[in-house]
């Protein structure tokens, strides 16, 4: 039998209490309680199944234990087949010739563009004109010129039909040799428009401007 009393429940009370606050009486070693596990963790360095023999030795400082699996080999590259039609071989390399041609000639420079004056002198100074002009200033019909003629037909036409109705034979005949003599460009047109132009100022009176502008007749 044990010499010691078994404590009671106040001792192993003030057992918990004092090993709950880490202290311990002087010469006194308090035995762990048979209740509390230890928690200590465990960490197993190999598991050895049953009936596996037991290694022969420990392993040295630095050393990878006998039992531990060695990491399996990479696998081999795979292999390119060589291909079904390959390239034919690359020549090789020869002398690089370039080739610079120079054009030395000096481009023509482009005519300039010709002046208004120049552009109406050519369309008004031709064998067409020259020739409608003489031909419709020249009296050859009875003393009278085509040109007079018509402008005694419009003076007359002023005279009894009125300013207005003259104005109007004027322009109509005006317009229409303008757009013969652009529709065929030949020399009768051509006359007929000079006739009409020129022949055109025996409509105007110096007092046309001012009936025209106050209205009043004179």
């Amino acid at each position: 039998m044990d010499a010691q009393p078994s404590p009671d429940g106040d001792e192993l009370r003030a057992r918990a209490y004092l090993r709950a606050l880490r202290v311990r009486p002087f010469g006194h070693q308090d035995p762990p309680m048979p209740h509390e596990p230890d928690r200590r963790p465990v960490t197993p360095t190999r598991v050895i199944p049953a009936g596996a023999p037991l290694p022969a030795r420990a392993p040295q400082p630095g050393e990878a234990p006998p039992w531990r699996n060695q990491p399996p080999a990479p696998p081999a590259p795979p292999t390119i087949p060589p291909p079904r039609h390959p390239w034919p071989p690359t020549p090789a390399p020869g002398p690089l010739e370039v080739r610079v041609t120079l054009d030395l000639a000096v481009p023509p420079e482009p005519d300039p563009e010709p002046s208004l004056w120049a552009r109406l002198w050519d369309a008004v100074v031709t064998w067409r004109m020259i020739g409608a002009l003489l031909l419709a200033l020249t009296p050859w019909a009875g003393g009278h010129s085509p040109v007079s003629a018509w402008a005694a037909t419009l003076h007359q036409a002023r005279a009894e039909a009125g300013v207005a109705a003259a104005y109007v034979i004027a322009g109509v005949a005006l317009a229409a040799a303008f757009a013969l003599d652009r529709r065929t460009g030949r020399f009768l047109p051509r006359l007929l428009l000079v006739t009409a132009l020129i022949g055109s100022l025996g409509v105007f009176a110096w007092y046309d401007p001012i009936l025209l502008l106050t209205g009043v007749r004179p």
